[in-house]
């Protein structure tokens, strides 16, 4: 394989690198309030761009279908805030005896209750081919389930989800039913799109990340903390693999893709709001803040590098489903 073949297969992967890179160079631009305006461009156009775009590429009923999925539904949530928080808690406490500093490990404690975020769970799992209308309900409901029993203004939670993926879903669906016959005729590449508006919010989360004066840390801490998060999630995502692929699971390859990052990423969108409000006058705000303000990036980050290794199985794992269901020619005697 050439290296101009490779670049082109690799092209998401190297285009994570870039826009990392980019990012480093100048965060003010893509950092908020700066010229790029991601809590405009990001927040509201690109997540809704992502949502119409689901509308438009996804069946009705996939959509239907995914609603009625009640077992898939009740796993990413009873794993999101009730196994996922007490996992850390019990983790916690053995990191308490450790010289790491305590607001620290608050804060990794308030990231185990944060809901799933409503864009990044979504586009990695479209492009892994995954059931993306199951994380499309997951990453939603989440959010609204935990925010509406939070001090965020109830209010607030509702029309920015309802404004950025019920209106964009439903237009992306009415606009389908339009030009259907055009859709299956043409195939647009929905997953290359969808990978292109996750390069921009990795550029625009990385900004932040890097222009954030509350990341102030020693490098000890700042690498510890970093280590334990990328362990966290590898480790999730792991148990949520095993769980969802064991023997009678009733889930598909294409609901454990949903699964695998609905149940173990966390929303910075609302988690920040809810931590301005819960620890409103702690002094050590700042340090709490820093685990969720590490673990959105290191979220956005692995789980596109794993895009392509996650993909592999699905498809080979579905390749093999579909072989054993084949009925088997007669023994000829």
């Amino acid at each position: 394989m050439g290296l101009l073949e490779r670049a082109r297969k690799e092209w998401f992967i190297l285009g994570i690198v870039l826009v990392i890179a980019v990012a480093k160079l100048e965060p003010a631009v893509g950092a908020k309030g700066g010229p790029l305006k991601p809590e405009i461009t990001i927040t509201y156009i690109a997540v809704s761009a992502i949502f119409f775009n689901s509308g438009l590429s996804l069946k009705t009923e996939e959509l239907t279908n995914a609603l009625m999925h009640v077992k898939l539904h009740l796993f990413v949530q009873i794993f999101t805030l009730v196994f996922f928080p007490t996992a850390i808690w019990l983790f916690l406490q053995v990191l308490s005896v450790t010289p790491i500093n305590e607001w620290l490990l608050k804060g990794l404690q308030t990231v185990g209750c944060m809901p799933p975020p409503v864009s990044s769970a979504v586009i990695l799992t479209k492009a892994v081919g995954g059931n993306e209308a199951a994380a499309i309900f997951n990453s939603a409901f989440g959010s609204f389930l935990l925010g509406s029993s939070s001090s965020v203004p109830f209010t607030s939670i509702f029309s920015q989800l309802f404004m950025t993926v019920v209106v964009p879903l439903i237009i992306g669906q009415i606009v389908r039913r339009r030009i259907k016959d055009w859709l299956e005729r043409k195939k647009p590449p929905f997953g290359a799109i969808s990978s292109c508006v996750l390069l921009m919010i990795i550029y625009t989360t990385f900004c932040d990340t890097f222009s954030n004066p509350n990341i102030d840390l020693d490098k000890f801490s700042l690498i510890i903390i970093v280590f334990i998060i990328f362990f966290v999630q590898l480790s999730f995502m792991l148990l949520t693999f095993l769980f969802s692929t064991r023997n009678n699971s009733g889930f598909t390859p294409a609901d454990t893709v949903a699964i695998i990052f609905c149940s173990t990423h966390k929303s910075l969108t609302l988690g920040i709001p809810m931590l301005k409000i819960v620890f409103a006058g702690y002094e050590h705000l700042s340090l709490i803040s820093v685990p969720l303000l590490i673990y959105h990036p290191a979220q956005i980050l692995l789980g596109s590098v794993l895009v392509p290794t996650i993909k592999s199985w699905m498809v080979s794992r579905q390749k093999a489903l579909k072989l054993t269901r084949q009925p088997k020619a007669p023994v000829k005697v």
